[in-house]
């Protein structure tokens, strides 16, 4: 057996929490300078602006940022002591890498931040940035390194796909008999935590905000004008805002404010050899590896190594009993036990890719706790349900996202509004629906997957169903395959016998490729059914219920029963959110948004309505309502069936609402469609919808009716010209290049918010538009963030994009510089690492059933 093993085996008896501490030469005194250890000494502030409680790096980063931003009282409360917690313990890997879109400029500008902190702080950050190669050793791993690839190259990071030569070159140590490629990063490396965390200490220090510590919250209460008394043994601070950065503390500080946030410990491990005479014999420190297939992260630790593995969900250990009784007292700098029996496969798998830890001795290994959510994404930003209440907590990957998330919310709270889109790490994302059971299995099935394959259209099915389901759900659970949406299950396609069932993730089309054609012809040709629950639905009334929404909303607002399609924007003009507005009743309006922005928008919409002092009230019916989307030319023979109402076209048009009665059933039926077909979104109780969509299903069955799901409406929209908001409209694009200029009303009375942000742009002029492709591929079809190329230069990305089975064609949108715009332009899509011809086309390729009808009758009066 190595001498790797043997030392495992001694290491087992002994104490854990006394070896832990040899792992760097950290130093880990508790004086910040202004008094001994465990005594304040300084007089607490009476208010500040802004109070970040918690001391890790998130935290200090968040103080240093406002208060280089000009925020003249921020304070900073730790409960014991800075970098007590997650921080110090922390293997301190950075990396450019990350598959979202923006996490990639969290990423970058942390990087960038620790290059120079060192010099503008005076303190060293002892910041290493030997490079970093993920290791593709399968063919499937490689595809996934292309994809990547793929959504990097419109991004200023540095990355580049290598060969099996350059990376021998780069780690020398590796055994490379597996190995087919890499995903090489150069700027990439490690930080010692507690040295990051101090520097920037001194650096908010030195712009002007005030640390204490030890300085525990003990109590929250917020005032009649939405500020906070933030109560400590030192006495109470007013706060204009609070920010949660309190880490694995996170909920206990939530249950303050009645906020049961989903955050839960994991077991981390990760161990440390001594001196490895082939490791200081090398002159340049090796590059970090990631080897994907055998789940752990090594890299150099002085002369000898650290590696950290991710064990498989049966075997990695949640602390669930903090999330039942809370984290015990006092617990900072503790560690757990180590669970040998856990890694052991991942040891062995590294010692095969890294023969020489085979005869390395151990001399540590650390056990302790990092914060998980369930998607494994930190929450960032304002939260619904609590004026001024913020948080940046749940973060798995701390370090290397600390410098730009204090930079983010820095920049949102000092501007009013984000300065990028990052809705994937909105804190509003989870609700009630986020049980501790849900949030137990989503953890652990996401730390295993912290090296799975990333597919597209990536579903994880740990913890489902939530109790959120649909009054159909049990009809058709058996007969598709389900996506997830906000805690819904809603289906994505349906298969029928013969089918290829079951979920197959791929890189190129896969099993559901023929089943949603199927669908979409269905649509075009007959008459299907969706549903469509999941969407966000709010209802606001009251005297000042138009004022507010003429603030909020860029778009006129509807007369009584009939709809529009509006949009919030922010004081910059970028699209915040995409609405359906109805006016059901004088005064009283339905408001329907995605399912992934249901919090995210009632929140801004709720902080408006309070700061402004407007009479209204906001209610979120979201989980009360059912909703069922019928579409396709037979649609309206199949409603006349169960009602007595008039659903002609003369009587019912396009963008009308009526409350009909539908078998017997009261439902609210606005004549829309997301698919551009006739279609009707019918809105009623939650518990009448197995009724309704059972006797559509019976009406319908002369006319062959069926269901269909997402991914078709999602095709029948783009062929349409349909934008989507979270693709080609969110916080990173103003309306007026997304090509939203219809719904905009610069010349409306009322005053919203962003019209003279857009007023600026518009007189500017615009340097990138929204241009509709089509594109000449295989067996591959774009679906956005991919990279655009005009002589192999990068000149924009797609923001969606699909195989229309209308057209039988791959199309896309994409951000393309204004002189590249014009219909015939020539362009390339890079999918999979290669170049696909397209072609900037007019759109829509398919015209919407209302634009069919009326350019029927304009014809037929000719």
């Amino acid at each position: 057996m190595s001498r790797m093993l043997n030392a495992f085996n001694a290491l087992v008896r002994r104490d854990f929490r006394k070896n832990t501490l040899r792992v760097s030469a950290r130093s880990f005194a508790t004086d910040d300078g202004d008094g001994s250890a465990g005594v304040l000494g300084k007089r607490l502030k009476d208010s500040a602006e802004t109070v970040i409680i918690g001391g890790g790096c998130v935290g200090v980063s968040l103080a240093y940022h406002l208060a280089k931003a000009g925020q003249k009282d921020v304070v900073l409360l730790e409960k014991s002591e800075l970098t007590a917690g997650s921080t110090w313990h922390a293997a301190g890997l950075t990396t450019y890498y990350h598959p979202g879109i923006n996490l990639k400029k969290i990423h970058y500008y942390s990087i960038k931040l620790f290059e120079q902190l060192e010099a503008e702080t005076g303190q060293a950050v002892g910041f290493h940035q030997p490079g970093s190669i993920r290791l593709a050793s399968t063919p499937v791993r490689v595809d996934e390194l292309k994809y990547q690839m793929t959504r990097t190259h419109w991004h200023p990071t540095p990355q580049f796909l290598i060969g099996p030569e350059k990376i021998q070159e780069l780690f020398p140590l590796l055994n490379m008999d597996k190995v087919l490629a890499g995903l090489y990063n150069p700027g990439d490396g490690h930080i010692d935590p507690y040295s990051l965390t101090m520097a920037l200490a001194a650096g908010a220090r030195m712009y002007g905000a005030q640390i204490y510590q030890p300085a525990p919250v003990t109590g929250l209460t917020q005032t009649a004008d939405g500020r906070w008394d933030v109560q400590t043994p030192h006495g109470t601070i007013r706060a204009n805002r609070i920010v949660n950065a309190t880490g694995f503390w996170a909920r206990e500080l939530g249950h303050m404010i009645g906020f049961d946030h989903p955050t839960i410990p994991v077991h981390h491990q990760y161990v440390v050899t001594a001196t490895v005479p082939e490791v200081k014999a090398l002159k340049t420190e090796l590059p970090v590896i990631r080897d994907l297939e055998g789940s752990y992260y090594l890299r150099q630790e002085r002369d000898g190594l650290l590696f950290g593995p991710y064990e498989k969900e049966e075997k990695m250990k949640l602390q669930d009993s903090w999330v039942r009784d809370g984290v015990p007292p006092g617990f900072g700098k503790e560690l757990f036990e180590s669970d040998l029996d856990r890694i052991m496969e991942h040891v062995e798998m590294a010692m095969e890719m890294v023969p020489v830890l085979k005869n390395a001795d151990i001399i540590n290994i650390v056990s302790g706790p990092i914060t998980y959510t369930p998607d494994l994404l930190p929450m960032i930003g304002p939260h619904q349900g609590a004026r001024n209440y913020w948080t940046a907590i749940g973060f798995g990957y701390g370090i290397i996202h600390s410098g730009g998330v204090g930079k983010f919310l820095s920049d949102w709270i000092m501007s009013g509004e984000p300065p990028y889109d990052l809705i994937e790490c909105d804190p509003n994302r989870y609700a009630h629906w986020t049980s501790v059971p849900y949030l137990c299995a989503k953890a652990r099935e996401s730390y295993g997957f912290n090296n799975v394959v990333g597919y597209p259209k990536e579903e994880r099915f740990a913890g489902r169903p939530t109790n959120r389901v649909s009054g159909v759900y049990e009809l058709l659970k058996d007969k598709c395959s389900m996506g997830f949406h906000a805690g819904w299950e809603q289906p994505h396609y349906f298969h029928k016998p013969g089918d290829d069932v079951g979920y197959k993730p791929s890189f190129r089309r896969t099993n559901w490729f023929g089943p949603v054609g199927r669908e979409c012809k269905l649509v075009m040709q007959g008459v299907g059914v969706i549903d469509l629950s999941p969407f966000g639905k709010f209802i606001v009334k009251g005297e000042d219920s138009h004022r507010l929404l003429d603030r909020l909303f860029a778009n006129t607002l509807p007369k009584v029963g009939q709809t529009n399609i509006s949009h919030m924007l922010t004081p910059r003009g970028r699209v915040y959110a995409e609405v359906t507005v109805t006016q059901t009743a004088p005064g009283e309006f339905l408001l329907i948004t995605g399912s992934g922005s249901e919090l995210h928008d009632l929140r801004w919409i709720e902080r408006e309505a309070s700061e402004g002092g407007y009479r209204v009230s906001v209610s979120n019916v979201t989980d009360e309502m059912g909703v069922l989307g019928i579409a396709g030319p037979k649609s309206r023979t199949v409603l006349q069936k169960l009602t007595d109402e008039d659903m002609s076209d003369t009587a019912y048009r396009f963008l009308h609402c009526r409350s009909i009665q539908l078998a017997g059933v009261p439902v609210r039926a606005i004549r829309i469609s997301y698919t551009g077909e006739l279609g009707w979104e019918l809105y009623m109780d939650m518990q009448n919808m197995s009724a309704v969509y059972q006797a559509l299903m019976e009406a319908g069955r002369d006319e062959n009716i069926d269901n269909f799901g997402t991914y078709a409406m999602s095709s029948l929209r783009l062929e349409k010209g349909f934008r989507a908001w979270g693709a080609e409209m969110n916080c990173d694009t103003n309306p007026l290049e997304a090509g939203l200029d219809y719904f905009i009303k610069l010349n409306k009375s009322g005053d919203f918010i962003g019209k003279q942000a857009l007023l600026e742009i518009k007189a500017q002029g615009l340097s990138r538009r929204l241009a509709f492709l089509t594109l000449d591929t295989d067996d591959i079809d774009p679906e956005g963030n991919e990279t655009v190329w005009h002589n192999g230069e990068v000149v924009g990305n797609t923001t969606s994009g699909s195989y229309s089975y209308t057209t039988q064609q791959s199309l896309a949108f994409a951000y393309l510089p204004i002189q590249l715009i014009q219909v015939g332009q020539k362009v390339e899509v890079e999918l999979m690492g290669q170049k696909y011809p397209a072609t900037v086309t007019q759109e829509p390729l398919v015209l919407t059933e209302p634009a069919r009808t009326r350019l029927q009758k304009k014809n037929q009066s000719v």
